[in-house]
């Protein structure tokens, strides 16, 4: 199989995750959250295994990352590195959500951020999820009374 092949499958398969996670948030976290991110892992650390050893470039400096990257493979897994931990990103946002009351229809454009751009839709997550907590009504006392009673 050719690196275009492995993109072609991957690309949709998390395409679908996220689908899931925005639509079926509490049906798709087995899949979306667990089962997709352990393939993409397994893949992940099978194409630096096999493809690393003797590889051009490195971390050092941006040349040397664009060196690095210049092998279709390298590139390749760096691309199934960004799927896996976003989508681990975007399962935690749902889940985190959930145990926080936080309505999931606040969460879908976080989701989409994250999925597109990572780490701007984690920021968008944590500033929402922030202001839920300072802004949601405090619960009632026990028993029914009023905090002001």
């Amino acid at each position: 199989m050719t690196p275009d092949q492995i993109f072609s499958i991957v690309n949709p398969v998390a395409a679908l995750s996220w689908l899931a996670l925005i639509v079926l948030p509490r049906r798709a976290a087995l899949v979306s959250g667990v089962m997709v991110p352990v393939v993409f892992a397994a893949l992940y650390a099978a194409l630096i295994a096999g493809q690393w050893s003797g590889a051009d470039g490195g971390f050092s400096s941006l040349p040397d990352v664009a060196r690095l990257f210049a092998n279709r493979w390298l590139l390749l897994a760096g691309w199934v590195h960004y799927l896996c931990f976003d989508l681990l990103t975007g399962a935690w946002e749902v889940q985190d959500a959930r145990a926080r009351g936080i309505p999931h229809l606040l969460v879908v454009p976080c989701l989409v951020l994250t999925f597109l751009f990572g780490p701007a839709g984690w920021l968008l997550y944590r500033s929402l999820a922030s202001g839920h907590a300072r802004w949601r009504p405090a619960a009632p006392a026990e028993g029914g009374a009023s905090a002001t009673a």
